[in-house]
Order: C-alpha cells, then sequence, then structure tokens
C-alpha cells in the first residue's frame, strides 16, 4: 500500500460522505400543519383538560412531534362550526 493508494482512498470516502450527507439533508422531513396546544385553547377558549378529552373522543386529532401536539386545523373549524 502506497501513499497514493491511500490519497484515492480518501478521495473515494469523502465523495461517498459528500453524496450521503447531500441526500439526508435533501430528504427534510415536511413540516407538520396544524395548531399548537396555545393557539387551539385560545381559539375554543377551553381548558387542557378539556382538549384532553376532546383528543380521547376522537373529535380532534392530534399528532406529536418531538414534545409537541399538533392539532389538525380541520377538526377545530369543525368544532367551531358545530357551535362549540
Amino acid at each position: 500500500m502506497t501513499k497514493d493508494d491511500l490519497q484515492l482512498f480518501r478521495k473515494l470516502l469523502l465523495g461517498d460522505l459528500r453524496q450521503l450527507l447531500g441526500e439526508a439533508m435533501g430528504n427534510q422531513p415536511e413540516p407538520v400543519e396544524g395548531y399548537k396546544t396555545k393557539h387551539v385553547r385560545n381559539i375554543l377558549g377551553c381548558s387542557v383538560n378539556k382538549l384532553v378529552s376532546l383528543r380521547i373522543t376522537r373529535k380532534i386529532r392530534a399528532k406529536k412531534v418531538g414534545g409537541t401536539l399538533y392539532y389538525n386545523k380541520e377538526d377545530v373549524k369543525k368544532l367551531l362550526q358545530e357551535g362549540y
């Protein structure tokens, strides 16, 4: 094994790493669309416990991303139209 072999290996390895990082950066997840808990509470004028109750009864869908709950915008609008 010579220095030239090591240089070639280094160049190939760096090229592969750049390609993998480029692919990983291009595959970012889409931002979550929805209202956070604070916004839903302001819109509906309800408590956190009421939101939990609405989630349990499946009247409002929520998705947890990281440590934050995001509520479905259409479900919130539907609750407002029903006169909640």
